[in-house]
C-alpha cells in the first residue's frame, strides 16, 4: 500500500500522505485530519477513526459496512483549521459504492488540543 495513490485523493502516495497519520503522526491541519480520516473509512481502519475523534462526543464502537466502498473525496471548503488555530470546519462530500451508489455531504467541526487535531461532529 505504501507506494499506490492515497485514497483522499491529494495525488500522494499512501506513504506520504495519510499513512503517517494512521501510524500516529499529529495532522497538520483540519483538512489533513479530515482527508486522513476518508482514507481511514476508505480501508477500514476504525481504530484510527475512533483515535482521531474528540472524546466529548466519540461512541465507544464504531461498527464499520464492510459492504461500502468510500472512492472519492471533494474537499468543497475550509474555515481556520490551520496549524495555529484551536478549531476549523471543513465541507466535503464522499462518494462510496455498495449496493447503490450515493455520496455524503458533511461539515465537519474540528478542535486542537496539545497539537493534535480531532474530529469532534457536523454542524
Amino acid at each position: 500500500m505504501t507506494d499506490t495513490r492515497c485514497p483522499c485523493g491529494s495525488g500522494e502516495t499512501y506513504a506520504n500522505c495519510c499513512g503517517p497519520l494512521h501510524a500516529g503522526a499529529p495532522a497538520p491541519t483540519a483538512e489533513r485530519l479530515m482527508r486522513s480520516r476518508f482514507s481511514a473509512f476508505a480501508l477500514g481502519d476504525a481504530g484510527y477513526l475512533l483515535r482521531s475523534w474528540h472524546a466529548s462526543t466519540r461512541p465507544e464502537a464504531i461498527d464499520l459496512d464492510d459492504g461500502l466502498h468510500w472512492y472519492r473525496l471533494d474537499v468543497e471548503s475550509t474555515e481556520r483549521g490551520g496549524p495555529f488555530d484551536r478549531d476549523g470546519i471543513v465541507a466535503f462530500t464522499a462518494y462510496y459504492k455498495g449496493a447503490e451508489r450515493g455520496s455524503l455531504h458533511e461539515v465537519s467541526r474540528f478542535v486542537r488540543e496539545g497539537g493534535d487535531w480531532f474530529y469532534v461532529a457536523a454542524v
